[in-house]
């Protein structure tokens, strides 16, 4: 009886806490956000703790991280500044050719009563997404306060990381101490090696497809190329994104197909070398998700948790193969 009343207890607490994070997840975001930087970071703070005083090391690190990436910001800002003003140049003849050529290829496809009524379909719906986002006061402020949150959620964590996992670990019950510390020390190999991993993956593919579409010629190429690489996160998004993208715009650029060839060839290049050397290497399967699962996993949090929900997909999701390795171990080796 008293054991059903625990499971009881556990599942409730569970229900409480999936509907409190429902509940409060427009604010959640800078608290994840902060949490997975100072979760990145910690290995290097625990390094320097070796030499130097804790908070020495916390405030190094930190104040290392925001300096470079003002020192990156203030010397990608004029080739980001080109980069977007050629957008801006490149996005009417991106019009004017699906106005000209691939309109007319599509009608010619499928009937223009259908087209005309998804078009009417989505407009209005996709004119109130762009009003509410750019004339909502509510909504930038709240993207300001996250901006600012950010920073000084990641420092505090930081600070006190191994603090808050000793307390954690302090007031579990001792009957399931050594359990959950097995399988805190479990999910921490998981996200370690996949999230050190990817973000090499990403910074690498993002270099490969901004460099190569830059010497292909598209004036946009590092814009594309960067995007492309970041969204490599998600499986075949950042794929389809640059292969898509980059053609479109080089045809449109050049007018010829031998550019989108060439396109193609920086494709098949990072590609290559994701597929063949950085992912088998750095990632591998530690997270035990497919790429379905993957997708899945960031539409489904996206959907429930919002941005916040994105953020957390992958994290929650490899805690949950975690635990659900574990509970298939405990089943095969439970008496019959």
């Amino acid at each position: 009886m008293k054991q059903l009343s625990n499971q009881f207890l556990f599942v409730f607490l569970a229900v409480v806490v999936i509907y409190l994070l429902y509940s409060l997840s427009p604010i959640l975001t800078p608290f994840v956000f902060g949490a997975l930087l100072a979760y990145l970071a910690n290995p290097l703070v625990t390094h320097l703790d070796k030499h130097l005083p804790h908070l020495l090391s916390v405030s190094l690190i930190f104040l290392g991280l925001f300096a470079l990436l003002s020192i990156l910001c203030l010397l990608l800002s004029p080739l980001i500044g080109n980069q977007l003003r050629a957008l801006i140049d490149v996005i009417p003849q991106v019009i004017n050719w699906m106005q000209e050529t691939f309109i007319p290829w599509l009608t010619e496809l499928i009937p223009i009563d259908t087209i005309k009524s998804t078009l009417a379909s989505m407009l209005p719906k996709s004119g109130l997404v762009i009003s509410t986002i750019l004339h909502s006061s509510h909504t930038l402020i709240i993207w300001i306060m996250n901006i600012v949150l950010i920073p000084v959620v990641t420092f505090y964590l930081l600070r006190d990381w191994h603090l808050i996992l000793n307390n954690i670990q302090h007031n579990l019950p001792s009957k399931i101490k050594s359990t959950v510390v097995q399988l805190a020390n479990e999910c921490n190999e998981v996200l370690s090696a996949f999230f050190r991993g990817q973000l090499i993956v990403m910074l690498t593919l993002s270099l490969i497809y901004g460099i190569g579409l830059t010497l292909v010629g598209l004036k946009v190429g590092l814009v594309i190329g960067v995007i492309g690489g970041l969204l490599c996160i998600i499986p075949f998004v950042g794929s389809i994104f640059v292969v898509v993208t980059a053609s479109i715009t080089a045809y449109v650029q050049f007018g010829t197909w031998e550019h989108v060839a060439w396109v193609l060839c920086v494709y098949a290049v990072g590609q290559t070398i994701e597929s063949y050397i950085l992912t088998p290497y750095l990632i591998g399967h530690r997270i035990g998700l497919h790429p379905v699962a993957v997708i899945f996993s960031i539409m489904a949090g996206g959907t429930l948790f919002g941005f916040f929900g994105i953020l957390a997909a992958l994290p929650a999701a490899a805690v949950i193969v975690v635990l659900l390795r574990f509970l298939r171990a405990e089943l095969r080796h439970a008496p019959a």
